[in-house]
């Protein structure tokens, strides 16, 4: 049996209002919405086509959790958005109303550009360079 990542857990303030800010503006599908009881919500979103990667939207339920929404990886970049068509995609979350915190430049491992979630993580949307994917 392999052993992958199949989630990661991302601090949310709103079920409702993330579902709609990862399948509007980035385009993910919602893979599950299934309710737990007490107001909280086993939530999945996945990138198109990504087959065992899913973010788990949690919605923060303490003072301290929502104090760490938006700052889970304390302002560094914390997630990276891997696309084949890189200028489209950006073009396309754009005019979604996605916030680009930078202009998409070229580095020795790809086409890359940094943008804000609805709650103020980091991204990195890359378009790799095929020996940077290991792909070559």
């Amino acid at each position: 049996m392999k052993h992958i990542i199949a989630a990661v857990a991302l601090l949310v303030r709103d079920y409702d209002e993330a579902i709609a800010f990862y399948t509007r503006c980035l385009d993910f599908e919602l893979v599950e919405d299934t309710p737990l009881g007490g107001g909280k919500r086993w939530v999945l979103v996945s990138p198109p086509g990504a087959r065992e990667t899913r973010l788990l939207l949690a919605q923060a339920s303490t003072a301290e959790q929502d104090a760490c929404v938006g700052e889970q990886a304390g302002g560094r970049v914390f997630l990276f958005l891997y696309v084949d068509d890189f200028y489209a995609r950006y073009e396309a979350m754009r005019m979604r109303g996605v916030r680009f915190i930078e202009r998409p430049r070229e580095e020795p491992y790809g086409t890359v550009a940094v943008f804000e979630d609805l709650y103020g993580n980091r991204w990195d949307m890359l378009q790799p360079r095929q020996s940077a994917a290991g792909t070559e």
